[in-house]
């Protein structure tokens, strides 16, 4: 049996920031997976296709953060603020969990993105509304003993400070991937 770490939680300016630093990052990442698909598909218009391009940049993101999450817990954005996504018992992900994360924090933005199609606003507010959504959702954490976003709570992960997670293989820390020597 291994025993848990105990760690600390990521601060919520740190898991906030992180969030800004990887909104930047996967503009690339989407940005890609579009040019792919138009061009694998010879998309003309931009409307053409639309909802196929819509599930295929679902699964590349759901990719993305699930191929991070299970190889060391961080995304580069995590990295660079200090986070990473560990089980509540301090272990590394694996891709059930990871997947069940990824798909429980679209709810950050989902109630506000359903209440603009219900209300059929346009302009500046399609905006507005899912980003309430997601400023009411960071407001869950203050709810949470260990002031973790709801979508964690219910996946059964915590985001905490720096390299606290253990393999669940090895019983060991898990060190930087780039590194094999640590």
């Amino acid at each position: 049996m291994i025993d848990a770490v105990p760690t600390p939680t990521a601060p919520l300016k740190n898991r906030l920031l992180c969030m800004v630093y990887e909104a930047m990052l996967l503009f690339g990442v989407v940005f890609i997976a579009g040019w792919l698909f138009s061009t694998l598909l010879q998309q003309r218009h931009a409307l053409a296709l639309r909802h196929g391009q819509q599930v295929w940049q679902f699964i590349v993101l759901g990719g993305y953060f699930v191929w991070f999450w299970t190889r060391g817990g961080q995304t580069l954005a995590m990295k660079t603020w200090r986070v990473r996504v560990v089980t509540r018992d301090g272990l590394a992900l694996r891709w059930p969990r990871a997947l069940l994360r990824y798909l429980l924090a679209w709810l950050w933005f989902l109630p506000g993105l359903a209440l603009a199609w219900w209300m059929e606003v346009q302009g500046s507010m399609l905006l507005l509304l899912p980003m309430l959504s997601a400023a009411l959702w960071a407001l869950t954490s203050l709810l949470d003993p260990d002031r973790q976003f709801l979508h964690d709570r219910i996946a059964g992960t915590r985001l905490v400070l720096g390299a606290a997670a253990k393999d669940p293989r090895e019983g060991k820390p898990i060190s930087d991937q780039s590194n094999p020597q640590t």
